[in-house]
């Protein structure tokens, strides 16, 4: 596993480092006006121009690219041109990441604690009443568009229960809301992909030859059916957990909440690039290590998957 992993992380690093490469190249081809701001029409072209060139734009791409590369080994993503003028994107990034990661874990938890129990229930109770509730809510979920139900849980859902409309830090009772919506999806998801693996394995030849043997329906649904129905979920759920950290734009926007969700939107508009190339950074590493460790933990969870050379098959 250890070599598996060393030789992963050899090819993350390349593939990061061609993401940024093209990500890099293709801002540097957009209009120069948006790195001046609001403070364009303050400037005289020849102020425009040596601020340009202090910006470091008149320099060849490559030479750009190097000193990209040399100030990000040393932690250093840049600082901020129209968004926060002058504060470092790292210090941009922390502030956000905070509230997008709390959010994010709380809402994988919630719909981890329902989803999960709810798809193995309508398993278990397939084609009964449960299992045609928990069918009719997933199929609301993925057909509704989710602004629809997002706009009737912050217009209707407070006045009845008399919640808070938009976030604050300091009163708990405001991130009731928000960590609903955000667990709505998730918990569809979850629920409907255990129904679908355990109801899989349920008829496979190793549950027909158990029941014939007289094995309780009890103990082949949580002793074998759901071990082995969770294996393919384990590889999914260290990148969703990961993936909470870029936030939510719809419902952070909605909510008023200041995390990740909205600064990739703001960065593009204002056009600052040290963001978007620190965010696009800050998301591939995510998405990529999220890949790595389901791996590790579909491997973690059952034996027979090896991830070393001619491995990768139960």
């Amino acid at each position: 596993m250890l070599q598996y992993i060393g030789k992963r992380l050899l090819q993350s690093v390349l593939t990061l480092f061609i993401i940024i490469t093209i990500v890099f190249s293709l801002l540097r081809l957009m209009p120069e006006e948006g790195y001046l701001g609001s403070a364009a029409d303050k400037m005289s072209p020849a102020q425009q121009e040596v601020y340009l060139t202090n910006l470091g734009l008149r320099d060849p791409l490559l030479v750009q690219l190097g000193n990209f590369y040399k100030n990000l080994l040393q932690g250093d993503l840049g600082k901020s041109v129209t968004y926060r003028t002058d504060v470092p994107v790292v210090t941009i990034i922390g502030d956000k990441i905070s509230y997008s990661l709390l959010f994010g874990l709380g809402a994988v938890a919630l719909s981890l604690l329902i989803g999960v129990p709810l798809g193995i229930l309508m398993a278990y109770r397939k084609g009964r009443w449960l299992d045609r509730l928990g069918t009719g809510y997933i199929v609301f979920v993925v057909a509704v568009p989710a602004a629809v139900y997002y706009l009737v849980i912050q217009m209707y859902i407070t006045e009845l229960f008399q919640l808070p409309m938009l976030f604050d830090e300091y009163r708990p009772i405001t991130w009731i809301l928000p960590l609903t919506s955000m667990a709505l999806a998730p918990t569809a998801s979850y629920a409907m992909w255990m129904r679908r693996y355990m109801v899989d394995e349920l008829n496979k030849d190793y549950i027909k030859l158990a029941r014939a043997k007289g094995v309780k329906e009890r103990t082949l649904m949580f002793k074998h059916v759901l071990r082995n129905a969770f294996i393919p979920m384990a590889q999914y759920l260290p990148a969703t957990i990961l993936f909470t950290i870029t936030g939510s734009i719809y419902i952070e926007s909605l909510y008023s909440i200041p995390g990740m969700g909205g600064l990739l939107v703001d960065a593009i508009q204002l056009q600052d690039n040290t963001i978007v190339q620190g965010l696009v950074l800050v998301f591939s590493s995510l998405g990529i290590i999220g890949l790595i460790l389901g791996d590790i933990a579909m491997a973690l969870v059952d034996p027979r998957i090896k991830l070393g050379k001619g491995g990768g098959v139960r």
